[in-house]
C-alpha cells in the first residue's frame, strides 16, 4: 500500500479538478411561466333579466304564439352574440295524442374546434300546473322550470361575446318538448282513461322529446363533446343542488369537477356533497344515445318534496327567482369552462 502525503494529495486533487474528464453538469432549464386563466364575470342581474324576458312572452307551451315568439327571441339573441345557430325542427306526438311542432335551438361557439363542451337546458313550459292545489289545469309562468336554465345560458353567451371565447369550443342546446311528460295520476285526472297511452317505438319516454330527438339525430353527423352540463330549475331562492344519481353513474368525474369549482367559489351551501336518486331528464338521453357524459345541475331534495313546493304550480313565477342563485350556477360553469 502506497501512502500519499497530504500535500501530494492536494496536488493530485487540483490536477484532477482541472482536467477535462470532469463530469459536466447540464444547464438548468428556465422555469416555465405559470398560465393564468382569467374567468370573466357572470352577471346575475343580467341572467335574471333573461328569465324575466321569457316569462313576459307567457307560458312557452308548444303550438302557442308565446312558444313561437320565445324561440325566435333565442335565435336572435344567439346570432347577436356571434354564435353559429342551428334550428332543428321536428314533430312529436304527446301521450294525449296531440301533434306538436317543436324545435331544438343550437348555438355553437368556435365550431371549428374538435374539443367541445355541451351546455343545455329545456325552454318549453309544461301545459298545465298539475301540482297546483287550486287549479291543476292552469297555465303557469315556468320561471324556474325552464326559464332559469335558459337565462343562465343566455348570459353565458353574452359573456362569451363581451369578453372573448374560452379555448374549447362550446355548444349551447335549448331542448324543446321536455315538460309534456306522462304521469299516471296527472293524466287520469286531466284526460280520464290512460290505458291507451302506449309509447310509440321511436320514444323511450313521454318526457324529454327534444333531447330524445337530438340525441338520435344530432345537428351535425357524428357530433360529440368532451362532456356536457344540463341545467334544470337552477334559479330558486331556496335551491339546493345535490349529486343526482344518473350524473354520478355516467360522469362522476364531471360532477366532482363542477362541485369542486362551486365550493372553491364559496357556493358549498348550494352545491351539496350529497348523492340522491336518478331522475328522468334530458341528460339521460344525451348519455345513452349521443354517448356524451352529461351531468345535471338540478334542484332536487326529497325532504323538500323533490323539486320544491312551487314545482308545476302557478307559484312558479319570478317571485321565487334569485339573482344570487343564478349567479352561483353561472359563475361555477364559467370557471369550469375557462379552465378546460
Amino acid at each position: 500500500m502506497r501512502v500519499i502525503s497530504i500535500g501530494a494529495f492536494i496536488v493530485v486533487l487540483a490536477l484532477y479538478s482541472c482536467s477535462g474528464n470532469r463530469e459536466k453538469v447540464p444547464p438548468s432549464k428556465p422555469e416555465q411561466p405559470v398560465k393564468t386563466v382569467v374567468v370573466p364575470q357572470f352577471n346575475g342581474d343580467s341572467a335574471y333579466h333573461f328569465v324575466g324576458r321569457q316569462v313576459e312572452f307567457g307560458p312557452r307551451i308548444p303550438n302557442t304564439p308565446a312558444h313561437r315568439k320565445a324561440g325566435d327571441y333565442f335565435t336572435n339573441q344567439f346570432n347577436a352574440y356571434g354564435a353559429v345557430v342551428t334550428e332543428q325542427r321536428f314533430e312529436a306526438t304527446t301521450y294525449g295524442n296531440q301533434k306538436l311542432s317543436l324545435r331544438n335551438i343550437i348555438a355553437s361557439f368556435k365550431p371549428e374546434n374538435t374539443r367541445r363542451i355541451l351546455l343545455a337546458a329545456h325552454w318549453d313550459t309544461r301545459p298545465f300546473a298539475d301540482k297546483d292545489p287550486q287549479n291543476p289545469k292552469a297555465y303557469f309562468d315556468g320561471a324556474n322550470d325552464g326559464a332559469s336554465g335558459v337565462g343562465v345560458l343566455l348570459e353565458i353567451a353574452r359573456v362569451f361575446h363581451a369578453n372573448g371565447l374560452p379555448e374549447v369550443g362550446v355548444d349551447i342546446i335549448l331542448f324543446d318538448g321536455e315538460d309534456w311528460g306522462f304521469d299516471e295520476s296527472t293524466a287520469s285526472r286531466l284526460y280520464g282513461n290512460t290505458a291507451d297511452y302506449k309509447l310509440p317505438k321511436n320514444l323511450d319516454s313521454w318526457w324529454c322529446l327534444g333531447s330524445q330527438y337530438w340525441s338520435k339525430n344530432r345537428h351535425k353527423p357524428n357530433y360529440s363533446a368532451y362532456f356536457g352540463v344540463l341545467l334544470d330549475m337552477v334559479g330558486g331562492k331556496d335551491a339546493r343542488f345535490v349529486k343526482e344519481g344518473a350524473s354520478m353513474e355516467y360522469a362522476p368525474n364531471i360532477v366532482d369537477k363542477t362541485w369542486k369549482a362551486a365550493h372553491q367559489l364559496g357556493y358549498g351551501h348550494l352545491f351539496l356533497n350529497k348523492r340522491e336518486g336518478a331522475i328522468t331528464d334530458d341528460h339521460i338521453f344525451v348519455n345513452e344515445y349521443a354517448r356524451i357524459p352529461m351531468i345535471n345541475i338540478v334542484h332536487y331534495d326529497p325532504l323538500e318534496g323533490y323539486f320544491g313546493d312551487f314545482h308545476h304550480s302557478t307559484s312558479d313565477n319570478m317571485e321565487n327567482i334569485s339573482q344570487e342563485t343564478l349567479e352561483a350556477v353561472g359563475r361555477t360553469l364559467l370557471h369550469v369552462i375557462y379552465n378546460e
